[in-house]
């Protein structure tokens, strides 16, 4: 299969511009999955929850979802992309996986960063699912995160083959990092970031870093954009690479766990 990651720099609150820019970019390759950004359609740093919740859409539904479906029907492939979701009078950071048959699934972020706090409520509730997209299965996660590895893991342990990582990353370390989370779980790590500045708040000016990447299940770069560079870019992969967790012919990752000492790690 060839998996796509599109990296641009959207416009705050050009919601149809910045669907257009996206789908755009990913249009003009092939792929069979393309991963946009974290909040790819509104942009991220909103002022206050009413302002997000102004942009927020009931997912699925949406115009944003509609078009992404369209998209997908039209070319046979799938498309992961975040965005704000308002459900009843909750508001959440969240990711849709649509697909050539409409809507596949929903991802609520479960670690929110600094001030998404203030904005977003938190989600309580277990998304770290697995999806059978028949030639591969795919779990999400948004931006954050990554840092806690117990994210990429759980994902890996319910035999995801790739996790799509959608992303608005600001801190430096997230790209290098994807290496450890694709090596200690032998599982596809594809991040898709964004570019530019944002700095719609007082004392706080965003620049987020770019380098979208694509790394293997042995820590191999297979795709890396660069900080500023805009477009689509995709690697051709076989899924079933991530199948294989064997680091060593006697080391199982999986299997070879001893979840009977672990219990600290679930411990409030």
């Amino acid at each position: 299969m060839r998996l796509g990651i599109v990296q641009f720099d959207p416009e705050f609150g050009k919601v149809e511009k910045n669907l257009r820019v996206a789908l755009g970019l990913a249009g003009a390759v092939e792929a069979d999955v393309y991963i946009l950004p974290e909040l790819f359609s509104t942009g991220y740093q909103f002022k206050d929850r009413p302002e997000a919740a102004s942009y927020a859409e009931e997912l699925p539904g949406g115009p944003t979802t509609d078009a992404l479906e369209s998209f997908c029907r039209g070319r046979g492939c799938y498309v992961a992309g975040g965005l704000a979701e308002k459900s009843s009078d909750n508001l959440y950071n969240s990711a849709v996986l649509v697909g050539p048959d409409g809507f596949v699934a929903l991802y609520r972020k479960t670690h929110l960063f600094d001030r998404e706090k203030e904005i977003y409520d938190v989600n309580d509730e277990d998304m770290f699912r697995v999806y059978d997209i028949g030639f591969a299965r795919v779990g999400m996660m948004i931006c954050f995160d990554w840092i806690y590895p117990e994210t990429t893991r759980i994902l890996a342990v319910r035999g995801a083959q790739i996790v799509l990582h959608m992303a608005n990353l600001v801190l430096p370390y997230c790209q290098a990092a994807a290496v450890t989370r694709a090596v200690e779980n032998r599982v596809f790590v594809a991040v898709a970031n964004r570019t530019g500045t944002e700095d719609r708040v007082p004392d706080e000016t965003l620049e987020f870093t770019g380098a979208s990447v694509i790394v293997s299940p042995k820590g191999e770069y297979l795709l890396q954009a660069g900080e500023t560079d805009e477009g689509c870019w995709t690697v051709s992969i076989d899924p079933t690479d991530a199948d294989d967790k064997m680091a060593t012919p006697r080391n199982h990752l999986i299997d070879d766990r001893r979840t009977e000492l672990y219990g600290a790690l679930v411990e409030p």
